[in-house]
């Protein structure tokens, strides 16, 4: 191992620093950023609707995971380092103009501008670990780069869950300054690989591009299997786009808070709220830390299996954790419920890669790979959707709250920068003679916002049937794909 380590160059860990820094910035803000945008006004949120949200964070994510086949083209032909700069540019100024802007319109801009950003950077650390290993060093390289990625993402939420609580601008300042340091490593100790010229100009390039993506779509096996797959990313990204919601709306995190503070009670004060609780968004952090903890010894167990028998298998863990993250109110359940999730994604997500790299032919290894961004661009954009108008009309606590209102005949006033969605929120309580607590158990009772659990474990269980389906009957006979 420590051979190993040595032979890997200096270019090869300050890209992997990079890396880090970028996924800290990244899931420091993201993480959260379903609870800023429908957040009381009051907290220094957007207040604005489920439908908003997922509108907003479907429609930038999906071009974070589409623009990377075309990114990562300009950046072989420009330089890394350009690249590179480029995209924290755009990072910088996205964050500040998320956290500066109010308007539907105006963060839906700054949003979509720093996912473009995200696209430039994307591809370009990848790459970069492809280029500074070998054949002797490939395997611990990319086993050190994904490491990187689930520290940052893991560092960042954690952070963001308790800075947040004291502002939400200090999310989008750690963002801003954690990026800054990258634009330092960038101009100081990042070098260009030596790249091939070629005759082509870009835009022939990115024609080129668009014609190898259908050649390979032509495939319609691969496309039905890239179809199913984008079932399993809707019902995966509800990580972001609804669970940080659910857990602030529905979860008492106190019973987590006390818990560690009967052991530390510093480290639940440093980690917790005023309030002792512990924020959702530091909560959802746990599956990048149980990532870190298990990745390893889960690949060593689904290594010797078939990667659809492991994908199918990992679809059904998968629901089973989202089914128990959606239906309890207990924050140790929710904990074990992202456990389970975790353990479900650990199993299929990199089986999904494994195994559209041994269906493709030997001569589009690299086309196939670059198309695996697809599923996963058309499962965010189908997540945004279903974590809007859907969600909010089973799960979202003030539009549950608005509902009950009109039922009990008692008149409010409509949202607006005077009356918020805590507003609503206590003074429905006053209104029916109840506390807080206790007109959120009254509409956990009487609605079941839990019954959200089947929508998005229905779509993970959806996407295990069609993939069995699909390995029984259209891959049958196949030796190609029999594997």
């Amino acid at each position: 191992m420590i051979t190993v380590f040595r032979k890997l160059p200096r270019l090869f860990w300050v890209s992997n620093t990079i890396e880090l820094f970028e996924r800290w910035a990244w899931y420091g803000f993201y993480m959260a950023f379903a609870l800023y945008l429908v957040g009381s006004k009051d907290t220094g949120a957007l207040g604005f609707s489920q439908l908003q949200k997922g509108l907003i964070i479907g429609t930038g994510s999906a071009l974070l995971y589409f623009l990377p086949l075309l990114t990562g083209a300009i950046a072989d032909r420009l330089g890394y380092k350009k690249i590179l700069l480029l995209s924290f540019a755009m990072y910088l100024s996205g964050y500040y103009m998320i956290g500066t802007f109010k308007s539907f319109e105006l963060v839906f801009f700054a949003f979509i501008w720093t996912a473009v950003g995200g696209a430039f950077f994307k591809p370009i650390i990848s790459a970069m670990v492809a280029r500074t290993t070998d054949s002797s060093t490939a395997s611990i390289g990319f086993g050190l780069f994904y490491m990187m990625v689930n520290i940052g993402g893991f560092i960042g939420p954690f952070i963001a869950g308790i800075i947040l609580n004291k502002s939400w601008s200090y999310v989008f300042y750690m963002s801003i300054m954690t990026i800054g340091i990258n634009v330092v490593l960038t101009l100081l100790f990042f070098k260009d690989p030596i790249r091939k010229r070629s005759a082509e100009s870009i835009w022939e390039t990115i024609l080129q591009i668009f014609k190898n993506i259908g050649s390979t779509l032509a495939d319609y096996k691969y496309v039905l299997f890239l179809l199913i797959i984008s079932l399993f990313w809707t019902a995966f990204n509800q990580l972001y786009y609804s669970f940080p919601i659910f857990v602030d709306h529905w979860v008492d995190t106190s019973v987590v808070y006390r818990s560690i503070a009967s052991i530390s009670p510093w480290l639940a004060s440093a980690i917790g709220t005023s309030e002792g609780t512990i924020s959702a968004v530091t909560i959802s952090s746990m599956d990048s830390f149980f990532i870190i903890l298990f990745q390893l010894i889960i690949s060593t167990i689904v290594m010797k299996y078939r990667p659809l028998s492991v994908m199918i298998a990992g679809m059904l863990i998968v629901a089973g954790g989202v089914g128990m993250m959606f239906s309890f109110t207990n924050g140790w359940i929710i904990i074990l419920g992202i456990l389970v999730f975790g353990i479900g994604e650990m199993s299929s997500s990199p089986k999904i890669t494994e195994y559209i790299g041994r269906i493709a032919p030997r001569d589009k290894k690299a086309l196939y790979m670059g198309t695996s961004y697809l599923p996963i661009a058309l499962g965010h954009t189908l997540a945004g959707y279903l974590s809007g108008a859907p969600y909010e009309h089973v799960a979202d606590k003030f539009y549950l709250i608005r509902k009950e209102v009109v039922a009990q005949g008692i008149h409010l006033p409509e949202l607006s920068d005077k009356f918020t969605k805590n507003d609503l929120f206590n003074q429905a309580a006053a209104q029916m003679h109840m506390t807080p607590g206790q007109l959120s158990a009254f509409l956990w009772d009487k609605y079941h916002p839990s019954s959200v659990w089947i929508i998005y474990s229905g779509i993970a269980i959806g996407a295990m049937i069609l993939l069995w389906l699909y390995d029984r009957f259209i891959l049958k006979g196949q030796n190609a794909y029999e594997i």
